[in-house]
C-alpha cells in the first residue's frame, strides 16, 4: 500500500460563480465538499489509479466528522489520529467567466504534545506496510518545524521510499534529511534557494539533500532532477480552470509510477497527465479520467542537457 501523511487535513468546499466581483454579492451556481488536505488529494488520486492506499493525519471538531464521512465511501482506508481541535476549511470560489479560482484557507487547529506522539506510534506501524509514503502540506499550529525531517528519517530507517511536498522552514529542514523525492512549486523553489531559474534552482535544491527534485511549473509542467538525468514534461496546451490540487495529483502520479517501477520520463509524463486533468475539473483534488487518458499520449517528456 502507499501511505499519504496530512498534519493539516481540512474540508475543502468549491463555489461556482458566473463571474467574481469584489465588494459585490454573488449567487452560486454550484458547491462540492471533499476531504481534502494535500496528502488526502493524493490518497483519492491514487485510489482512482487503483493503488490501495492509506491515510493518516489529524481530524477533529465537527468539521473533523464531516471530512470523515465524506471519506468513508472513498476506497480508501482512515487513520486519522484524533484532534481536540476543530479542522479547518479551505474555500475555493472558481470565475466561470475567466476560468480564475480564489483560494481561502483557514488555519488549522493545535495540536497537542499527546496527539503528536500518538501520530508518531500510528505512523511507525503503517510504515511497515507501506511501499511508498509522500508527506504532504502545511503544519497546523502546536507542531514543530522539524516534524517532517522527523518523519522523513523514520521512513528511511524503515526502508520506505519517501516523498515530501510542503514549504517554508519544514521543506528547508524536511529535504536536510535526505528525502527520496520533493516536489516544490515554482514559489517553493525560489524560496529555498533564491534562484528563479527553473533547472539552476532545481539542481540547487537536489544539491541540499533529496534524492531527486520534481519542481511543478504551472502551465510550464514539470521539472526533474534525479540520479539518473533531468527531464522536463509539458502538457500539450496551456488550460484553463481550477488549479486547487493539480500538484496533489502530479504527487500521486510520481508515488504510482515509483511503486510500479516505471523509469523517470515514464512518471514525469504521467504526473503532468495528471496535473492537467484535474486543472479540468470541476471540484478541487479530482481529476478527469477521460482527458487523463488522452493527455498522457500527449505530454512532452524531453532530456535536459547535464550540468556543466
Amino acid at each position: 500500500m502507499i501511505l499519504t501523511v496530512t498534519l493539516n487535513t481540512a474540508l475543502d468546499i468549491t463555489h461556482t460563480v458566473p463571474a467574481l466581483t469584489p465588494h459585490a454579492s454573488h449567487r452560486v451556481t454550484d458547491v462540492a465538499e471533499r476531504p481534502g488536505g494535500k496528502g488526502l488529494n493524493v490518497a483519492r488520486v491514487l485510489a482512482a489509479l487503483g493503488h490501495e492506499t492509506v491515510v493518516t493525519g489529524f481530524a477533529g471538531g465537527p468539521t473533523g466528522e464531516v471530512l470523515r464521512s465524506l471519506l468513508a465511501p472513498l476506497p480508501v482506508r482512515d487513520a486519522l489520529v484524533p484532534t481536540t481541535g476543530t479542522t479547518r476549511r479551505t474555500l475555493a470560489v472558481v470565475d466561470t467567466a475567466t476560468g480564475d479560482t480564489t483560494q481561502f484557507n483557514e488555519p488549522g487547529p493545535v495540536v497537542t504534545p499527546t496527539e503528536w506522539a500518538a501520530l508518531l506510534t500510528t505512523y511507525q506501524e503503517l510504515l511497515a506496510g507501506a511501499r511508498a509514503v509522500a508527506l504532504c502540506g502545511s503544519l497546523p499550529p502546536g507542531i514543530h518545524v522539524g516534524a517532517y525531517a522527523d518523519l522523513v528519517r523514520r521512513a528511511r530507517a524503515a526502508g520506505v521510499p519517501v516523498l515530501l511536498d510542503t514549504s517554508g522552514e519544514p521543506l528547508r529542514r524536511g529535504i536536510a534529511a535526505r528525502p527520496d523525492v520533493v516536489k516544490p512549486n515554482a514559489d517553493e523553489l525560489a524560496a529555498l534557494t533564491g534562484s528563479r531559474e527553473p533547472l539552476r534552482a532545481t539542481r540547487d535544491a537536489r544539491r541540499r539533500g533529496a534524492h531527486a527534485v520534481v519542481a511543478s511549473l504551472g502551465p510550464d509542467g514539470l521539472l526533474a532532477v534525479t540520479p539518473d538525468g533531468s527531464w522536463r514534461a509539458v502538457p500539450p496546451a496551456r488550460v484553463k480552470g481550477n488549479p486547487t490540487g493539480a500538484g496533489d495529483s502530479a504527487v500521486a502520479g510520481l508515488l504510482s509510477a515509483l511503486v510500479e517501477g516505471a523509469p523517470w520520463p515514464e512518471r514525469l509524463g504521467r504526473a503532468a497527465a495528471l496535473a492537467t486533468a484535474t486543472v479540468l475539473a470541476p471540484a478541487a483534488g479530482e481529476f478527469d479520467p477521460e482527458r487523463y487518458g488522452e493527455l498522457l499520449e500527449r505530454v512532452t517528456v524531453t532530456e535536459q542537457a547535464a550540468a556543466a
